[in-house]
């Protein structure tokens, strides 16, 4: 697809804003109306599509278009399957991350507890959710209240801010990482190094070949995204 629009601009449209290629307002794939909740989301949208194909008869860029993404899984799957999506990011709290703690060495062992130990904390003084942990990879079952209380603090978020949960979770492998992040405690960039405290000591320990530093670091753009999508929908 190519730029065919000359000007990129942004409008109210019902409760929300649209942003529009010349007249023609953006449609998702499942072809429905792109009403955007805030408008600083559907500027910074817009900025998108005008770096994207920066001149008339320029190829579009697809991978400058991450929150038009975003807009797009908001709007076709997960405003429809809300409450799948609730299950399914509510899942990673009966595997979380920072549950699962390295016998050894004892610097990873060090590592662990001072990043994910006042997660721990948080989660049982903030969320009210009290989790286990336990040593390598056997499955700790975690108390039934705190899964309620994990789901309840999911389904808080409406379908847009369930969108960046999503990804600030499944990027982790973490619930609390995530909700961390959506609730303001956590900062994006400290979520992020506190998911990869793991990887992190590999690498230290082994080194890091550059398929892998590639891949972490597409990985780290689509959680700081996500963590902009939800900054943008409370602006």
């Amino acid at each position: 697809m190519k730029r065919f629009w000359k000007a990129v601009t942004v409008a109210p449209e019902g409760a929300g804003f649209e942003v529009r290629l010349d007249a023609r307002p953006l449609c998702t794939p499942g072809k429905a109306r792109c009403l955007l909740p805030t408008r600083a989301l559907a500027d910074a949208i817009a900025a998108e599509w005008a770096a994207a194909a920066p001149e008339t008869g320029a190829a579009i860029r697809p991978a400058l278009l991450p929150l038009t993404r975003a807009a797009n899984t908001a709007i076709d799957r997960v405003t429809a399957e809300h409450d799948a999506v609730v299950r399914t990011v509510t899942a990673y709290g009966g595997t979380d991350l920072i549950c699962y703690r390295a016998p050894g060495p004892a610097g990873l062992v060090r590592r662990q507890a001072e990043g994910w130990d006042p997660l721990i904390a948080w989660a049982r003084d903030a969320l009210g959710a009290p989790l286990l942990m336990g040593e390598g990879v056997m499955h700790v079952a975690q108390p039934a209240a705190s899964h309620a209380r994990l789901e309840a603090a999911v389904r808080a978020h409406d379908p847009w801010e369930l969108t960046a949960l999503h990804d600030l979770v499944t990027l982790t492998g973490s619930l609390v990482i995530g909700l961390a992040v959506s609730r303001g405690h956590l900062t994006a960039t400290d979520a992020w190094r506190l998911g990869r405290i793991d990887e992190d000591w590999n690498i230290t320990e082994w080194g890091e070949d550059a398929e892998a530093a590639a891949q972490a670091a597409r990985r780290r753009a689509d959680f700081l995204g996500a963590a902009r999508l939800l900054d943008l929908l409370r602006s």
